[in-house]
């Protein structure tokens, strides 16, 4: 049997509600669905239960299932109650898909870090699929096979974690991920939706270092390992790496390695 007719990705989408919306489907949906909560809050029938789904919340349902799907006012940590709640939506099906599904047992709601490249394979999804030529039916189904397998990965990865400690480990992602281009402290803490007061609490409580350390820790990698391997002056280093000015960049450079970044680059090729 054809890749295609073994994974078949039925539908995929992007929603953003900025307006009331509410679905209901208690005789159950007709296929797998893959729902990623990407951006602020709705609710859901999870096990039976009507439950605040949160960013970087997952949910998968199996056909039949049912669905019901509310999107209302929430109270945020700053400003007003407002709708505010954007999501990735997958059905699919297939025998593939079917093999997946009973391999294991998975909860239904998994929390997940939006890392870049777990959104990308959503996105690739959704591009694929609303592609007006050269639409490969194959393509989408490897791009779904990927993505469960990913999920499968997430999952056996994942420690139990405290609410708390899952706030502190996406705050720490997003750092990761936003390294290399200048953030504030406000940037990492809206990301989770709390206060930088509690963000840098709670960073620091979790990890036993500020965000800005790790923030210059991280950068200071990236610096470390481009002057090693690559031609580019130490001045777009800085820049690259996400350092505003060069002082700045050599003086915690220094500190960091014991010689400047000059002295770090000759050091490293001899070595080589």
């Amino acid at each position: 049997m054809s890749q295609a007719a073994a994974c078949h990705v039925l539908s995929a989408g992007f929603s953003f509600h900025r307006k009331p919306f509410h679905m209901s489907q208690s005789e159950g949906i007709k296929n797998y669905l893959l729902r990623l909560q990407t951006e602020g809050r709705s609710r859901a029938l999870i096990d039976g239960v009507i439950s605040p789904v949160e960013s970087g919340d997952l949910m998968l349902f199996a056909p039949n299932d049912p669905y019901y799907l509310i999107i209302d006012k929430e109270s945020y940590p700053v400003g007003k109650p407002r709708i505010e709640s954007g999501d990735y939506h997958i059905f699919c099906g297939g025998e593939w898909v079917e093999e997946w599904w009973s391999r294991t047992s998975r909860p239904s709601r998994i929390s997940i870090p939006l890392s870049d490249g777990f959104l990308g394979l959503f996105r690739q999804l959704v591009l694929e699929q609303r592609r007006l030529s050269d639409f490969s039916p194959e393509i989408s189904g490897c791009y779904l096979q990927i993505l469960c397998m990913e999920i499968d990965r997430i999952i056996s990865d994942k420690p139990a974690i405290s609410p708390k400690s899952y706030l502190a480990s996406r705050m720490k992602q997003y750092v990761e991920e936003h390294a290399a281009f200048p953030f504030r402290l406000e940037d990492v803490a809206a990301h989770v939706d709390i206060s930088v007061s509690r963000a840098v609490h709670l960073f620091k409580d979790s990890f036993g270092t500020s965000i800005v350390k790790y923030v210059n820790d991280v950068r200071l990698e990236m610096a470390r390992e481009r002057i090693t391997f690559s031609p580019m002056p130490l001045e777009h280093v800085a820049e690259t790496c996400g350092f505003a000015n060069y002082t700045y960049f050599h003086r915690i450079f220094r500190n960091r390695f014991g010689m400047s970044p000059k002295e770090f680059r000759v050091f490293s090729r001899e070595r080589i």
